[in-house]
């Protein structure tokens, strides 16, 4: 199934697609933002999951954009957030958590999408949407989110 992207975020897509094959990573959309469009909400911030380097795509995509955009980053989470067009983008590398039996602080490590959305809270935060050339506006639907949507 594609997902239907509106024409004013399809230029900010193009952009981080453009700047995830300069880097040699492929990115996603993910979770609340995919969501709220299936729904017909209205959104103002975008996650953006890479399997890479989070932070050095945001900074690649700043780069790109003209007047250049501040990129925040919060290196103890390896993520990093920039504003673009009144939409708050945020971009973090895959993860995958594990857990000690004596401990609710996970390990975290670089994981890949499907790492990273084994972590996600509920099926329809998992949901994401390939930015990636062969496959891009596909919808990935590990745990029946779609399917959970539908049925509120």
């Amino acid at each position: 199934m594609l997902f239907s992207i509106l024409p004013h975020e399809r230029k900010i897509f193009d952009a981080v697609a453009q700047s995830a094959r300069e880097i040699g990573v492929p990115a996603y959309v993910v979770g609340g933002y995919v969501r709220d469009r299936l729904l017909g909400r209205p959104t103002k911030d975008i996650d953006i999951v890479c399997v890479g380097d989070g932070i050095r795509l945001a900074e690649t995509l700043a780069g790109k954009m003209t007047p250049s955009p501040k990129v925040v980053v919060y290196r103890r989470f390896g993520t990093a957030m920039l504003r673009c067009d009144g939409i708050e983008i945020e971009f973090v590398g895959a993860r995958k958590e594990s857990y000690h039996t004596d401990s609710r602080k996970p390990d975290v490590e670089q994981g890949t999408l499907e790492d990273d959305q084994n972590r996600r809270d509920f099926t329809i935060n998992a949901l994401a949407v390939s930015l990636n050339e062969h496959d891009f506006g596909q919808i990935i639907d590990p745990f029946e989110g779609l399917e959970h949507l539908e049925r509120k």
